[in-house]
């Protein structure tokens, strides 16, 4: 069964539940900007362009925001950013709806985006270890990681069918909409200023003191590179529709294969969701950690052999299911192994390495491909994803020691505000 525990936690469970409103919403803005390029350019290349746009100001917001998140109470960071989110999402609302065919409005509302979306996402990892006792982070980052997946399967489905019915300009008031939940899930959380000892200021020397302490915290490096390694050899996304017509006979266009291709990761990593009371509870997060990166490359290798659609499925849900107990027990040792007025820098690297990850990833498979084949180019790099981890945790073998380290005195928020037992009385596991 699923381990829900956090959601008893209120404030939490407002976040999460705005969580999934705002990531269907946001997913409607993912398929309304290519869309809508396309149809003023006639080019693929512009909405290559518009990734490339957008990750500029991603890395940027979640550097800068990471160490904003250190220096300001967070809940007013959140309230900012969502807002400007919304406003973003309208003023492209706006632009469709008057007519407007402006390649450079909608490629510089992309950056102002995925600004705004790298330093709230640096706040929210902030956020939550603020509101859950530490016991219960690896079920929380569970629940959070299960409505990016879910919203990211629900989305692009429910943009198909309003992209007939209303049009690509109330798409994008759609997503405006939907920030309200996450605007009225903030306000009603309590401040959450950095403890004692934070950040004074925002700017170059903060962040360089950030990146710095990584040095004194080689577990943390690590984790780090568990991300990347994983997400740089054994992310074949780039592949699909040339595995889907080649390997499983899709047509030109895109077919039956392509959808569950892409649909099976998400599938996996849901249905892990489901069970997560299975392991949640699991303290040795560092080998769990390893364990996820190798099970992911060897279902992504099994994965570039198949010539079977049901067994690339199979293959494809298990890393998927891989992948979220990854994510899960990462984005917990972000937040366990980091005292409070270093969190925000650290979340805000993080978002830096997983956005780096995929679009290196993007670039390696598409030229390996090209060159060896598919099969080489994903199977290969599911294997070297394995290789890989096993290096570097030989290198520092205290990673796979790595145990959740108790936290009695740190302060959580919602305890006070909904009479849970304090941190010291909850169970760890």
């Amino acid at each position: 069964m699923a381990d829900v525990r956090p959601l008893r936690v209120r404030p939490f469970r407002r976040l999460w539940a705005s969580g999934f409103v705002t990531t269907v919403g946001a997913a409607l803005t993912a398929v309304a900007v290519p869309l809508q390029i396309y149809e003023i350019t006639g080019s693929s290349a512009w909405i290559g362009l518009s990734g490339l746009v957008g990750f500029g100001p991603l890395v940027c917001g979640g550097l800068w925001g990471g160490a904003v998140a250190d220096a300001v109470d967070r809940r007013r960071m959140l309230l900012v950013t969502s807002s400007g989110i919304a406003a973003a999402s309208a003023a492209l609302g706006v632009h469709a709806l008057l007519g407007g065919r402006s390649v450079a409005f909608l490629l510089g509302m992309v950056a102002v985006t995925q600004g705004l979306f790298g330093a709230n996402t640096a706040a929210r990892g902030v956020v939550v270890a603020r509101l859950v006792a530490p016991a219960l982070r690896p079920a929380a980052n569970m629940l959070q990681s299960s409505v990016f997946y879910l919203g990211a399967v629900v989305g692009p489905l429910l943009a198909g069918v309003l992209l007939l019915a209303i049009g690509v300009g109330w798409l994008y008031l759609l997503d405006a909409v939907t920030l309200v939940a996450a605007l009225w899930a903030v306000w009603t959380l309590p401040p959450l200023p950095p403890v004692q000892g934070g950040a004074r200021r925002a700017g170059a020397r903060e962040i360089a003191a950030g990146v710095g302490y990584l040095r004194t915290r080689p577990i943390l490096v690590v984790c780090y590179l568990a991300d990347l390694i994983a997400m740089l050899f054994a992310n074949p996304v780039a592949l699909f529709p040339q595995v889907a017509q080649e390997t499983f006979a899709d047509p030109a266009g895109g077919g039956l294969a392509l959808g569950v291709l892409y649909a099976a990761p998400s599938a996996g990593a849901l249905g892990a969701a489901a069970l997560s009371g299975t392991f949640t509870g699991l303290r040795r997060h560092g080998a769990a950690i390893t364990v996820a990166v190798c099970v992911w490359g060897l279902g992504i290798a099994a994965f570039g052999l198949c010539r079977s659609l049901l067994l690339a499925a199979m293959f494809l849900a298990l890393a998927g299911a891989a992948l979220i107990m990854l994510s899960v027990f990462r984005k917990t040792v972000l937040q366990d192994a980091v005292s409070d007025e270093l969190r925000g820098r650290m979340q805000g690297i993080d978002v830096t390495v997983s956005a780096g990850g995929p679009q290196l990833a993007a670039l390696a498979h598409g030229t390996v491909g090209a060159t060896l084949g598919t099969s080489w180019a994903i199977s290969g790099g599911g294997l070297l994803t394995v290789g890989a981890m096993i290096a570097v945790v030989t290198a520092f073998p205290a990673f796979w020691r790595y145990r959740a380290p108790v936290h009695p005195d740190e302060p959580v928020d919602a305890v006070h505000l909904t009479g849970a037992p304090s941190p010291a009385t909850q169970p760890q596991v």
